[in-house]
């Protein structure tokens, strides 16, 4: 169940959850088991969402953030570090993983970069066997394509309507349909979507939604929520988080019959080899733009760069650091202002 958690876009943890409902309870335990994994952790981080919003402006809450963000980046460093290692298994990989990322920097589609990731490894894989495989992922560019046509589409219907509820379920819908590997993913799409293309965010205000999906319980996925609040209240919450999970009870539904096949196939593995690096690309990318905004003076590198070190080579857990980066941020913020 693992196995097909990675092989599908969206949230691997809560499609695990949502695995093992089925498994156990059938249909209902699907629903079940999905509803019941997301649902605190939505609540958690709407009512901080309302903290945010109410209290964000008091100096105390902005000395917080200010020792925060800089941990932050480290915690996005160190799943980038864990994930490149994983994703990138030879020179022909770690090439792509080069190749989107100048890409994704130079201002390419997100999700074209993903798939031309996807297509190009695929199509080496069918080469190198000198045969198609009589699968589901047979015909190496009939997923991608499809896929490609599909979003396109959603882009333009999220692009083509203004801040409104319908337009933010739509582009969280697309988010939860097309982003895979780690939830640090997820930055990339709301980088290019929600600050560069629609404006709906400044970067700071995405900075301190990663901050909160990070320090609550749950899946990093439910920044969404946080974002939803910020953007349309309750009622944004809930749309939000709704959109960027509901394609993964979808996902875990069709593919749970087609597992056996999917697994077995070779083409598949290295479609989803290339998505992978491709992934690694785009957190690259973000990770970049994101630092610019947290990483202000010499304090917040420095609280950045040894957060790292401690993350990557200490394996603390990611909360005492965020807790020490605050208390150092209350403490310079109360240095400053007297």
């Amino acid at each position: 169940m693992l196995g097909a958690s990675n092989l599908v876009p969206g949230p691997s943890s809560t499609e695990m959850a949502i695995h093992i409902g089925h498994q156990r309870a059938g249909w209902r335990g699907l629903l079940i088991a999905g509803v019941c994994f997301i649902l605190p952790a939505m609540l958690i981080v709407m009512g901080c969402a309302w903290a945010y919003v109410t209290y964000g402006s008091l100096p105390q809450i902005q000395g917080i953030l200010y020792g925060v963000k800089p941990v932050i980046i480290a915690v996005v460093l160190q799943a980038l570090w864990t994930l490149a290692r994983a994703a990138i298994k030879n020179k022909f990989l770690a090439a792509i993983g080069i190749l989107a990322t100048v890409g994704v920097i130079a201002g390419g589609n997100l999700l074209a970069i993903l798939l031309a990731a996807g297509v190009v490894t695929t199509i080496r894989a069918w080469v190198g066997e000198r045969r198609l495989s009589d699968d589901l992922a047979g015909n190496p560019a009939a997923i991608p394509v499809a896929a490609k046509s599909l979003m396109a589409s959603s882009t333009a219907l999220a692009a083509s309507v203004p801040l409104s509820l319908s337009g933010l379920f739509l582009l969280f819908l697309k988010f939860g349909a097309v982003i895979f590997g780690s939830g640090y993913v997820l930055l990339a799409f709301l980088q290019a979507d929600l600050v560069d293309r629609l404006h709906w965010l400044t970067q700071a205000q995405l900075l301190d939604a990663v901050a909160v999906g990070q320090v609550t319980p749950g899946p990093v996925f439910t920044t969404a929520t946080f974002i939803g609040y910020l953007l349309g209240g309750v009622r944004g919450a809930v749309i939000a988080t709704v959109g960027i999970f509901l394609p993964g009870f979808f996902f875990v539904a069709a593919s749970r019959p087609l597992i056996p096949r999917i697994r077995r196939s070779k083409i598949a593995g290295a479609f989803l080899d290339g998505v992978n690096v491709g992934a690694v690309a785009l957190m690259v990318a973000v990770t970049f733009q994101l630092s610019r905004a947290a990483l202000v003076d010499f304090l917040t590198v420095g609280i950045a760069a040894l957060s790292a070190v401690v993350l990557i080579y200490f394996r603390i857990n990611s909360a005492w650091l965020i807790f020490a980066g605050a208390v150092a941020g209350l403490l310079v913020m109360g240095w400053l202002g007297g």
